[in-house]
């Protein structure tokens, strides 16, 4: 059961009060000379009058509010078919994201994850870019994500309901330091794989947003190659988004060596699996790459946006009119009472 407008329930403390003014209020009397002509007369009649009127006044008045809130009940056999597949975003919060790079030409500095965030919201809402340029949203993709340092974690499985939990798992994201510092990408790419594999009726795309080499080096995790043969053998595409752009000319050649590492696990990643790699160093870069993935194919499936609903309020509408019909014939008839 579902409600087309749940504010109506801020309704019933009215309906209370209501009823309770009703039952409490002076009733009308008349003054007699003699009374032990009313002696031994029973005054069950007054009893029910009010404490029926009350009772019923309350029912009356909720079921009114029942019909404004809207039940309804969805009919789940017809819902909206639409074009859609299922994303997964696998990014990366490793402390390395906190570098600052620019989001547009007039605008301060901010880190690489919350320009990663900015453009993964406009890539999955759709908005307005700085520039002017329009992004349409996906609602109709399932879309999940997982983040990662040292060890993946899903923040949020693959969903439809973008707005109430995908945004605000993505707005609370921070860089991992301490003891979660580090870039297990192998992981992270099997934690994402896992997670596409709950929805067999979709396409699948997995999207890898990453600045650096794979780091977190143990016996027991996967290394990005090893995942990314799992993802082409299960025929879903890896799309790369490398932020991390080039290294200043005198940086010192270790530096160098592992950027240009964690460059070429990226392409080889996007090769191996049928994907892209998107380097995007700047805001306007990133804000492209999505634009470019936003072009993916999509593919005929079924939502979760169901185009009927069988609508209750008309039956709590007539048993609010029956009430208040029953409970005036009652009160003018056997609840009279006099006055």
């Amino acid at each position: 059961m579902q409600f087309a407008y749940p504010q109506a329930w801020w309704l019933l403390p009215v309906v209370v009060v209501a009823a309770w003014w009703w039952f409490r209020r002076r009733r009308a009397a008349v003054c007699y000379s003699d009374v032990r002509l009313f002696l031994g007369c029973r005054g069950h009649r007054a009893w029910l009058s009010r404490w029926g009127g009350l009772l019923g006044r309350l029912t009356v008045g909720c079921l009114l509010v029942l019909a404004c809130a809207g039940p309804r009940i969805p009919d789940e056999r017809t819902r909206l078919p639409a074009e859609g597949i299922a994303i997964m975003m696998v990014l990366d919060v490793s402390g390395s994201m906190n570098e600052p790079v620019r989001w547009s030409n007039d605008a301060p500095e901010i880190s690489r994850l919350e320009a990663a965030r900015r453009a993964f919201l406009l890539f999955v809402f759709g908005g307005t870019t700085p520039e002017g340029e329009e992004f349409p949203g996906r609602p109709s993709d399932a879309i999940g994500l997982v983040t990662f340092a040292a060890v993946p974690r899903t923040v949020c499985p693959l969903t439809f309901n973008h707005a109430s939990v995908l945004r605000q798992q993505v707005e609370r994201l921070e860089p991992k330091a301490g003891i979660d510092a580090g870039t297990n990408v192998g992981d992270a790419l099997a934690e994402g794989l896992i997670r596409l594999q709950a929805v067999p009726h979709l396409k699948k795309v997995l999207i890898l947003l990453s600045d650096g080499e794979h780091t977190h080096i143990t016996e027991d995790n996967l290394r990005p190659r090893q995942a990314a043969q799992l993802a082409a053998n299960l025929g879903i595409p890896v799309y790369a988004i490398d932020p991390a752009g080039e290294l200043p000319a005198d940086s010192p050649p270790e530096m160098r060596r592992n950027r240009e590492i964690g460059r070429q696990t990226l392409q080889d990643i996007a090769a191996m699996t049928g994907g892209q790699y998107l380097p995007a160093s700047e805001g306007i870069a990133l804000r492209e790459a999505f634009r470019q993935l936003d072009r993916l194919e999509r593919a005929p499936t079924i939502t979760y946006l169901y185009r009927r609903y069988f609508e209750y309020y008309p039956h709590a509408l007539a048993a609010a009119l029956v009430g208040l019909f029953l409970l005036c014939w009652l009160e003018t008839t056997w609840w009279r009472t006099l006055p």
